[in-house]
């Protein structure tokens, strides 16, 4: 899907990076309501809960002084990380959401949909080895806890559900931990310490970067399911990255030589296909911001 001037809904649109993923596509030109529990009051978002099915199909086939159909529809909208409630209740939100979500989109008549996926889907936090560094969309899924088994099941879901439409395009983003301006403080404080963030692989991406994925995914959407991994080109910490391998992953293949600190959540993909490359790095964030 190309061009401006698409309506696009944009789910969990008071977060982190759901805000910023409006600010970007409004900046592109395109018409966004934003979705979620609480907000701004305004022509530009509409309060719902896709926990009721009944909610989220009403709100994407049309809400009054909104919108009377959409072109897209960005999801964001979950419980975050583990432990804000209980397991159980992470799942049951997260899945229920998501499914609501997407069947809704496909009785709206909505053909294109990009969400947020995570490095959770892959095994975080990598207490068992990678299967390999740096990791890829190729790597099998791997759930070690409810929200990561939420991300499994929403991928496995999305591929689906394109076998149902075959005009229908999901592109799941699995970003990794997303940082916004003035928080890269630690990065400096704890970069010279290999646990730190090794959870992550070491990695990060900035909120801005993120909703830029978010942009180049929709534009370059196709019917089908693609995975793509979002992330900052290097990671957060100061030592080499093939020291930090050998270190917490001594019997780990390393799949090709390694840049001086080159993320080990593989970006390749979302380079060549999406034309993503990351601006905001920590580095130069902490210097004054990118050039």
């Amino acid at each position: 899907m190309r061009g401006t001037g698409l309506r696009i809904a944009v789910t969990g649109s008071t977060g982190k990076l759901g805000a910023a993923t409006v600010d970007r596509l409004r900046a592109g030109g395109h018409d966004v309501l934003g979705l979620d529990l609480t907000g701004p009051p305004g022509p530009g978002f509409t309060r719902v809960d896709l926990v009721d099915y009944g909610q989220a199909l009403d709100t994407l086939l049309g809400v009054t002084a909104r919108h009377d159909g959409l072109d897209a529809l960005v999801h964001l909208a979950a419980i975050p990380v583990n432990g804000l409630v209980p397991d159980a209740t992470t799942f049951h939100t997260n899945m229920t959401v998501t499914f609501n979500v997407f069947h809704a989109a496909l009785r709206a008549g909505i053909r294109t949909v990009v969400y947020a996926s995570s490095i959770t889907a892959l095994g975080f936090p990598f207490d068992a080895p990678p299967a390999y560094l740096p990791l890829d969309e190729a790597a099998p899924p791997v759930a070690t806890n409810t929200y990561g088994l939420v991300k499994v099941l929403e991928e496995a879901m999305a591929g689906q559900l394109v076998r149902w439409r075959p005009d229908l395009s999901i592109t799941a983003l699995r970003f990794t931990n997303v940082t916004g301006p003035g928080e890269y403080g630690p990065f400096a404080e704890r970069g010279h310490d290999p646990a730190y963030r090794r959870s992550l692989l070491w990695s990060y991406v900035d909120v801005r970067d993120g909703a830029e994925a978010v942009a180049l995914a929709l534009a370059a959407a196709r019917p089908g399911f693609e995975v793509y991994h979002v992330a900052a080109a290097d990671t957060g910490l100061t030592v080499p990255s093939a020291d930090l391998v050998a270190g917490a992953f001594p019997g780990v293949a390393v799949r090709k030589a390694l840049g001086t600190y080159e993320t080990l959540w593989s970006i390749d993909k979302a380079r060549a296909e999406l034309g993503f490359e990351p601006r905001h790095l920590w580095r130069t964030e902490l210097a004054g911001g990118p050039g």
